[in-house]
């Protein structure tokens, strides 16, 4: 395996203010060309929470001229030839955030606003933008390779159920008729595949680079084709047969197969590659690349980042960037499985985290050259707050296993869940001179942090300022089966000891905790058991969030096919109820807000179908009142404005980056 960082014998040899995204740029720089250029659907935002920043910075440090293109004009390819013709290739990405669900709520309401856009404008980017742009790049270069990533390209990388326009697509691979698909944290196989290029190889000759999805005419003659119920085979040349697009497109039964064999097919040290035919071509996905070290991790975080939005957009705000400024990514990777987040098929089971060393020296920088910087660090994070340093005992057992989960249903014995270096780091960094505060954004992993309460105190007396967010997500088990999530006990015992550590330092804290509705599995009776839990609890919710299946998640299988890709897949097997309509959806999400007027009326008939009128009155022990008191426009059910919430820091967003994941701060629906 050859090492992230290397010199090419390209021709840049210092870095630049900000990778430029002129013409007048290259030429400051003495550029006659670019060597790679880099389209995005964003704002260009050079910190290392923005995807192409990392990226373009990563291969400016290798030696190669890297160009950037941000939100270009995708009626025409003129936009796409501002920078000239790349030496080497275009690299698409729609962007730290997937295209469509930064357009559409979870109901398919057009979004009014776009973080990832300076002022927050929305229309800055087409509908599948991935699609899109590599289609106008190919108009304006004919002849330069176009390699496509980041987080829409990566989550379709396979034939995939697709929410907005509820069918089965084909891999973005083949509708984007790009020459390469990299999926996942992609570094790795971008650093490898530029200097192959640099080095005169033909694109289209560049087939076996793990983390990427090639199309094939045919299986090569080493390699021996198995499929889901095949014996084992001892040979390190398999690939796996997926069921076909054809196939997937109209048998959902086949459709949850392939899900769950992609799933299963995960760890880089034991993951066959797949294949799966469209039509007469044969789409190839190598295995995933294998984690970053260490060293390699802080060298990417350390890189030439100005932390700063290009000087073009001027004083104008973007969103995004705002919420993360102040933050910093420790690490990678979520071993939690949740079947409803996309996190784990893009960034992988397996943690990888940065040196103490690293994570403080960029404290000291945020500190030297963070403009507006008032003392306060708003996360230590990454997909989770918690995950930090924690994996499998046994490397061997690591490399064979294939759970899709390393805590549920319980926490595996395998798994150390020692919080003691991610306390080490919260210490240091508040005794750090001139930091007055570290608050952690990211979401915590609640039925890990209960194993260290040492971590929890830490967390309580210095790191939570006054609320703080958790996500059990519901309290029903059969939902949270179909999650994979932990019984709402350990929300419990969480709970228990937040209290008691936030008493013993004299702070009033209180627990902001997270659901959604409608998600799979959840039945209309499953809610409104929710909803009693939460007048029980005393919990009047503002921001909630309906399920949203995004592109290849399992909740996305469970929602398209009705079965359960958690286990054994065949027509006989278990089906699994989703709620789906924009009326059931809307009633489910009305029991997340049952004291908001708005949701009353349709709460009462409701109630009064299951049979529980009971629960409709004006005493304490009743759900709704039996009165409609007149709304004001902003009350009405349909009179919500939707916005899109930035991804926060805890999403690696390299290529690679930003899911809409999931990751603790999730996107919330406002109403």
């Amino acid at each position: 395996m050859q090492p992230l960082f290397r010199h090419s014998s390209a021709q840049n040899s210092r870095p630049a203010p900000f990778l430029p995204m002129t013409r007048a740029e290259m030429d400051s720089l003495g550029w006659d060309c670019c060597d790679v250029i880099l389209v995005t659907g964003d704002a260009y935002i050079d910190h290392p929470s923005f995807g192409m920043a990392l990226i373009g910075r990563l291969l400016e440090a290798q030696g190669f001229r890297v160009g950037i293109i941000s939100q270009p004009d995708w009626q025409a390819a003129d936009s796409f030839r501002v920078l000239g013709k790349p030496r080497l290739y275009f690299g698409v990405t729609a962007g730290n955030m997937d295209s469509m669900v930064n357009h559409f709520t979870s109901d398919r309401k057009i979004r009014s606003d776009d973080a990832y856009t300076a002022g927050g404008m929305a229309g800055k980017r087409p509908d599948r933008a991935v699609i899109v742009y590599a289609q106008r790049c190919r108009e304006a270069f004919s002849d330069v390779p176009i390699v496509i990533g980041g987080i829409e390209a990566s989550l379709r990388r396979i034939a995939h159920y697709d929410y907005w326009s509820d069918t089965v697509r084909r891999s973005v691979l083949v509708d984007s008729k790009a020459d390469i698909l990299l999926y996942g944290n992609a570094e790795r196989a971008l650093v490898d595949l530029t200097f192959l290029l640099n080095k005169g190889t033909k694109i289209n000759d560049i087939q076996d680079l793990r983390g990427t999805v090639v199309i094939k005419k045919q299986i090569p003659e080493d390699f021996i084709e198995v499929f889901e119920h095949t014996p084992k085979v001892e040979r390190t040349k398999t690939v796996m047969r997926l069921p076909s697009f054809e196939e997937v497109k109209i048998n959902q039964t086949l459709y949850a197969q392939a899900s769950r064999i992609l799933h299963l097919e995960s760890n880089p040290h034991n993951a066959r590659a797949l294949i799966q035919k469209h039509g007469n071509r044969e789409v190839w996905l190598n295995p995933p690349p294998f984690p970053l070290s260490t060293i390699e991790l802080d060298q990417v975080y350390d890189l030439n980042y100005a932390r700063l939005p290009h000087p073009s957009y001027q004083n104008q705000k973007i969103p995004a960037f705002e919420m993360i400024r102040f933050s910093i990514n420790i690490m990678r990777g979520c071993f939690g499985g949740c079947t409803f987040c996309s996190i784990t098929e893009h960034e992988g089971r397996i943690i990888q985290s940065r040196s103490e060393q690293s994570i403080l020296k960029e404290i000291k920088q945020i500190q030297e050259v963070g403009q507006g910087f008032t003392g306060v660090i708003s996360d230590l994070g990454g997909p989770t707050a918690n995950m930090y340093r924690l994996g499998c005992k046994d490397h061997n057992i690591e490399k064979h296993c294939r759970k899709l989960s390393c805590v549920y249903p319980t926490i595996c014995q395998n798994l150390n869940t020692d919080h003691k270096p991610l306390i080490e780091i919260y210490k240091k960094a508040r005794e750090i001179k001139g930091i007055k505060k570290i608050t952690i954004g990211s979401g915590v992993r609640y039925d890990l942090a209960v194993e260290s309460p040492e971590y929890i105190k830490e967390l309580v007396t210095h790191h939570v300022g006054g609320y703080l967010k958790i996500a059990p997500e519901h309290t029903e088990d059969n939902v949270l089966k179909k999650m994979m999530k932990p019984s709402i006990s350990s929300y419990d015992k969480f709970k228990q000891l937040f209290e008691k550590y936030s008493k013993a330092a004299g702070k009033e804290q209180y627990l902001i905790p997270y659901f959604i509705a409608a998600h799979p599995g959840a039945t209309t009776q499953d809610m409104l058991n929710l909803a009693l839990w939460l007048k029980k609890n005393n919990f009047r919710l503002d921001q909630v969030q309906a399920y949203l299946p995004s592109p290849m998640a399992l909740a996305t299988a469970m929602y398209h096919s009705g079965k359960n890709p958690l286990h054994l897949v065949n027509e006989k097997s278990e089906q699994v109820y989703t709620a789906k309509g924009l009326k059931l959806r809307r009633l489910h999400k009305a029991f997340l807000r049952y004291h908001d007027p708005a949701n009353w009326s349709l709460l009462r008939d409701a109630l009064r179908q299951m049979g529980r009128v009971d629960l409709i009155g004006n005493g304490k022990h009743h759900l709704v009142p039996n009165f409609q008191p007149a709304l004001s426009p902003k009350q009405q059910p349909e009179g919500a404005r939707f916005k899109t919430t930035p991804l926060s820091s805890r999403a690696d967003r390299s290529w690679t980056a930003g899911s809409p994941s999931g990751r603790g701060k999730r996107r919330r629906d406002k109403k």
